[in-house]
């Protein structure tokens, strides 16, 4: 009986994310005929797809019950980088792309050596990495705005089988993502660490390997995103990646991953973040005032947390009454 409770409510928690889609669907369609369209729905798809796959990697860090409040620094790090050396270095776009991606993991090889082997706070560790990454990008590009070269737009604007580019990249990204989660080992450990650490490490999980690869891959799809904004915007400013971190954990979370650790998935989150872009594109169709927007976002953000933590309450409740029962 308390099994099954727990199922349903785990179940029904899920779909949460899809109804309030569904529900913001059809409140902007009715209030425009706009929103609805293929072509609208196309660009809510493009405008989400850097902090989707950031968020990709977010959810990684959040099954280990961690956080990574660096993402948007990181993005702008590894961007301030890339746009440097393509117009002062004239460097082509090919490896640009990689050294960008090497950033990234460097980043999140910092964050992983800190939170796994020196057993930091994953708050602190990120927390300092998020001024250092844009203390240091906003050193190399000396605060100024960078204009890339027209190669780096075509990045955005080509399309291949009908599709932007930053949309394939999205569902490589996702794909990748969630085949990792599901069907390897390290899936499974990774929420398992999530679960319960000493469990883990009791049933012989390399518990520090775990938690290193989570920020690891964090970094890496924060260097993604970067490159998605580079691409879509064709230069650098200063506040390039400024406050993503908080869109990114809003897309987590409201696509059902736990911030206690141990329980989300990667369509979920970039459901999340689909969900994010949808209302700040809705609400800039029906011409709102964007003072407004923030707390919108904020009210949304705010009842999928509560409804996460009275999840965990209520599994927290059945996990002691079973304990309970079988002492008895």
């Amino acid at each position: 009986m308390i099994r099954e409770s727990l199922l349903r409510w785990q179940s029904s928690y899920s779909a949460v994310p899809l109804l309030l889609f569904l529900v913001i669907a059809v409140f902007f369609t009715i209030s425009s005929p706009n929103f609805l369209t293929v072509e609208n729905l196309m660009n809510i798809l493009v405008q989400s797809s850097s902090v989707a796959v950031v968020a990709v990697g977010m959810t990684f860090v959040l099954l280990t019950a961690g956080i990574d409040l660096s993402v948007g620094s990181v993005m702008f790090f590894c961007s301030a980088v890339g746009g440097t050396l393509a117009v002062h270095g004239d460097w082509p776009v090919v490896p640009v792309i990689f050294l960008m991606l090497a950033c990234g993991l460097f980043c999140g090889c910092l964050n992983g050596f800190f939170v796994a082997r020196v057993s930091m706070v994953p708050f602190i560790v990120t927390l300092a990495m998020l001024f250092v990454a844009r203390g240091t990008g906003l050193w190399i590009t000396e605060t100024r705005a960078l204009n890339l070269p027209d190669d780096f737009r075509l990045l955005a604007t080509t399309r291949i089988l009908g599709f932007p580019t930053p949309i394939l990249v999205l569902f490589v990204v996702c794909l990748t993502g969630h085949l990792i989660l599901t069907r390897t080992p390290f899936g499974r450990q990774l929420y398992a660490v999530g679960f319960s650490q000493d469990t883990s490490h009791r049933a012989g999980i390399n518990v520090p390997r775990v938690l290193f690869m989570a920020y690891l891959i964090s970094g890496f799809c924060s260097a993604v995103g970067g490159l998605i904004i580079l691409a879509q915007l064709a230069a650098v400013s200063p506040n390039l990646g400024q406050g993503r971190e908080l869109d990114v954990i809003a897309a987590v979370v409201l696509g059902g991953t736990s911030l206690f650790g141990g329980r989300g998935s990667v369509p979920g989150s970039v459901l999340g973040a689909v969900l994010v872009e949808s209302v700040r594109n809705g609400m800039n169709i029906l011409d709102a005032n964007p003072y407004v927007y923030p707390v919108i976002i904020g009210a949304i953000i705010f009842i999928a947390v509560l409804l996460d933590s009275l999840r965990n309450r209520q599994i927290t409740r059945s996990r002691r009454r079973k304990i309970r029962v079988g002492g008895e």
